[in-house]
């Protein structure tokens, strides 16, 4: 019962605090957007990267609103004269900046379906100017293509390419079955790639009850898990490795 009590409470309290939130939240995203023009216009790519780094560095500070805490876990050294194969299971939109901060200085690049190309300010604009890969998941043959040219330009920059092999955000914590399509496709084109486990945890309880009221109160976490040497081993073994290490400490 007061367990009940407690939880009616939060979400009562959300509701100004989630007011608060998307107003920052918004105006971040509309500042950002000159920004990454000018920076893209005036500086080229590195200077872009530097101003998508101070903006998912703001999104995150945003969610202190909501008394959001966020916590980091690596004990591994990670190569950054190397390409990246970032695999993560995905709860929220809030994973992505929450890697791209972390990893900022592996230059993470993400796989995003197509609709996410327009109509949202620095989101969009990040999206197709910043080497990410745009794909329509109900079209193979333009997914295909675009994940396999997506992996060669991985290899050949020694950028980290970021997927999330459930393909649909988990809405309570609970892992969905990994596809292993575009992962694949990844690893072939960017053979060279080291493979690194991502495990994001209670994402999915900031959108509990939808994109409002937001959830207040939540501990985000990222673990990194031990990275794969993919030389040596087949395929199949490396996805059923990376799917175990993955879902490993996921919390639910």
């Amino acid at each position: 019962m007061l367990r009940e009590g407690m939880g009616a409470l939060k979400r009562i309290i959300s509701y100004p605090l989630s007011i608060v939130f998307y107003l920052f939240f918004g105006l971040t995203l509309c500042v950002f957007q000159p920004l990454q023009w000018l920076g893209v216009k005036l500086g080229g790519a590195k200077s872009h990267r530097g101003v998508i780094n101070l903006m998912n560095l703001c999104l995150l500070r945003c969610l202190h609103v909501l008394g959001v805490r966020i916590s980091f876990k690596n004990q591994y050294k990670l190569p950054k004269d190397r390409s990246l194969i970032v695999v993560s299971n995905h709860q929220s939109m809030f994973d992505v900046p929450l890697i791209s901060w972390y990893l900022h200085s592996h230059k993470p690049k993400f796989i995003s379906k197509i609709e996410l190309g327009k109509g949202i300010p620095s989101i969009s604009f990040n999206l197709r100017h910043g080497g990410h890969a745009l794909i329509d998941r109900k079209n193979p043959k333009q997914s295909i293509p675009a994940i396999s040219d997506f992996g060669k330009y991985i290899s050949e920059n020694k950028f980290a390419a970021v997927i999330y092999p459930e393909g649909t955000r988990s809405r309570n914590g609970q892992p969905k079955e990994f596809a292993h399509t575009g992962l694949k496709i990844l690893m072939k084109r960017a053979a060279d790639a080291l493979i690194v486990p991502v495990t994001i945890n209670n994402s999915w309880k900031l959108v509990r009850y939808g994109n409002f009221p937001m959830g207040i109160g939540v501990h985000l976490t990222l673990e990194v898990q031990e990275p794969i040497e993919p030389q040596g081993l087949s395929i199949e073994e490396v996805l059923n490795i990376t799917e175990k290490r993955v879902i490993s400490t996921i919390k639910t």
